[in-house]
């Protein structure tokens, strides 16, 4: 198959929303237009492409939902794979920006056996879930068991709570990279972090880094080269502030002074993490 035959054929899916869904079965003429047109013959795209994977996205009240949308929009570009966006019971979650999604399993219906888990962040809704049982129970059973243990700015708190980084060297967002020591992990400053099964982005942003680079460890690379241009992922951000070591210090203590209860009400609640 041509490159430019693999771009367009990923441009079509995109363009119908099927990147978004369960992966099709090798062979299926899908996706078609509301009239009935097929856009897209699956039977031509790649053996290669395809695997069976169950994938769990983690979300719950007043998360950040950048973080799990960005590696998602990758990871749903597995073929064959599932990706379940798995919340604590059935009901639509609202992040912290007021996006709602709804559920599509919950802790009871997500499958046991998982390739990859994958838990972004948050402030207020991060902290409340690293004091849920439910959830700790949940995330430290599937984590136990998961082929890649994932996170996404502070997600690796909650992992960090539930028992899941002692001993890996871990990134998180800036304002939660120093607590990660908090749990055992070994806090590292870097975008993307992989130490064995884990693999820890940085804030918000990072998700796309890290949903990119999973779908390359676990696919051709044609086939993140076809996602990525499609997306055109390629970022020149307007400024160029991005990192604490960039932004005015002023700037920088601000933030630090705003979300100073959070981080000492994380310190606290590490107190009783599993490691």
């Amino acid at each position: 198959m041509q490159r430019r035959d693999m771009i367009r054929m990923m441009s079509a899916l995109a363009a119908t929303g099927a990147l978004a869904a369960p992966a099709f079965a090798q062979g299926d003429a899908k996706p078609t237009s509301p009239d009935g047109e097929t856009l897209m013959d699956m039977s031509k795209v790649p053996p290669s492409w395809f695997g069976n994977e169950q994938v769990a996205v983690i979300i719950y009240d007043n998360m950040t939902a950048l973080d799990v949308i960005g590696p998602q929009y990758f990871l749903s570009g597995l073929f064959g794979a599932t990706v379940h966006m798995v919340a604590k019971t059935d009901q639509p979650i609202t992040s912290d920006s007021g996006i709602t999604i709804t559920p599509t399993a919950t802790f009871e219906t997500c499958p046991r056996a998982l390739d990859i888990l994958l838990v972004g962040g948050g402030v207020s809704g991060t902290l409340a879930a690293m004091r849920d049982d439910v959830t700790l129970d949940f995330l430290a059973d599937r984590g136990s068991r998961a082929k890649w243990v994932t996170s996404v700015c502070t997600g690796s708190l909650l992992l960090g709570q539930a028992g899941l980084l002692k001993g890996y060297r871990a990134t998180s967002h800036w304002i939660g990279r120093p607590l990660l020591n908090d749990f055992g992990a070994i806090e590292v400053n870097e975008r993307m972090v992989f130490d064995r099964n884990r693999a820890t982005g940085a804030g918000v942003s990072a998700g796309l880094d890290l949903g990119l680079e999973l779908m390359h460890r676990m696919r051709p690379l044609d086939l993140a080269q076809a996602m990525q241009v499609m997306a055109e992922y390629a970022p020149e951000p307007p400024l160029d502030f991005g990192t604490p070591e960039k932004v005015p210090s002023d700037v920088l203590a601000g933030i630090e002074g705003r979300l100073s209860g959070f981080t000492d009400a994380v310190r606290a609640t590490a107190r009783t993490a599993r490691i």
